[in-house]
């Protein structure tokens, strides 16, 4: 498996320090995050950045390995799963982890507060797994 030592871990960190800003948030009431105009801004902010991570690592072994190109963020993953390193189920949560990406970049004024707020308490376990099986895939 090729793939440059120094990038994969710079992306990793920078995911593992979103993680840690979402789980910080994590703590909060949905009172009192959605009251806070800051604190929802600091949550599509690090939902940006470990999506953003996630698809940069999963590029990076695409193009250093020689994988089929993906169209877009959500066939990153696909080509990811066609090479063994997300099981089928997993794959599609990643696919839909993508598709917010997008919504949070594109349509940001479009995303409302209770979802953001339940994605933060219930999905953050997926960058951790995406995270975790990324690293078994390549060797480290």
């Amino acid at each position: 498996m090729e793939y440059n030592e120094d990038k994969v871990r710079k992306i990793t960190s920078e995911i593992l320090t979103a993680i840690t800003n979402l789980e910080d948030l994590q703590k909060l009431s949905d009172k009192e995050f959605i009251a806070d105009a800051h604190k929802i801004g600091s949550a599509k902010y690090s939902l940006i950045v470990a999506i953003e991570g996630a698809v940069d690592l999963s590029n990076h072994i695409i193009a250093k390995n020689g994988y089929r190109t993906a169209e877009d963020y959500a066939d990153t993953f696909k080509v990811m799963n066609q090479q063994g390193a997300f099981d089928k189920e997993f794959t599609a949560s990643l696919i839909q982890m993508a598709r917010f990406r997008n919504r949070l970049v594109h349509i940001y004024w479009d995303i409302d507060d209770q979802e953001l707020f339940r994605i933060i308490q219930s999905r953050l376990g997926d960058i951790k797994r995406f995270l975790k099986e990324y690293g078994s895939f390549i060797g480290i």
